[in-house]
């Protein structure tokens, strides 16, 4: 394997690092599905959409199915532990954009619709952009072969 792609995959993190990503992940392919699929609560593309219009990201439509298939698939490759770098990286700038126009205006705190949950997430998804899959998951696999 070419030595550039094998640092894609490569990781030595641990156990305790490839629950973070698990749960990240599940958190994000939630997400991804109120968005993608109107499911756990969520208004799916439409209605997503139509949000993101309301408060000034144009094309709304457009916009929900980035965002959520950036939550959806790239919460899935962290599940699976496959491809989680990049998958970070799309999460990373999805994030960053929910905070700046979403979130920033309203302060730190949840309550308030604040960034506190979003900038949580953050963490975890650039510690994942660092360190890698971790000891479970098909990147470790695919960067022994």
């Amino acid at each position: 394997m070419n030595a550039s792609i094998k640092r894609l995959f490569v990781t030595n993190a641990g156990l305790g690092f490839t629950v973070l990503r698990l749960l990240v992940g599940i958190i994000f392919v939630a997400h991804g599905s109120q968005k993608l699929f109107g499911l756990f609560g969520g208004y799916g593309l439409e209605g997503t959409g139509q949000w993101m219009e309301s408060i000034g990201i144009h094309p709304g439509y457009w916009m929900a199915l980035l965002a959520g298939s950036g939550e959806f698939f790239g919460g899935l490759a962290l599940v699976l532990g496959l491809l989680v770098r990049p998958a970070s990286l799309v999460l990373i700038v999805t994030l960053v954009v929910a905070i700046l126009s979403v979130h920033i205006h309203n302060g730190l705190f949840m309550a308030n619709n604040g960034y506190e949950f979003a900038l949580a997430l953050l963490a975890g998804t650039v510690a994942t952009l660092v360190e890698g899959a971790g000891k479970l998951s098909l990147d470790r696999l695919i960067a022994r072969a």
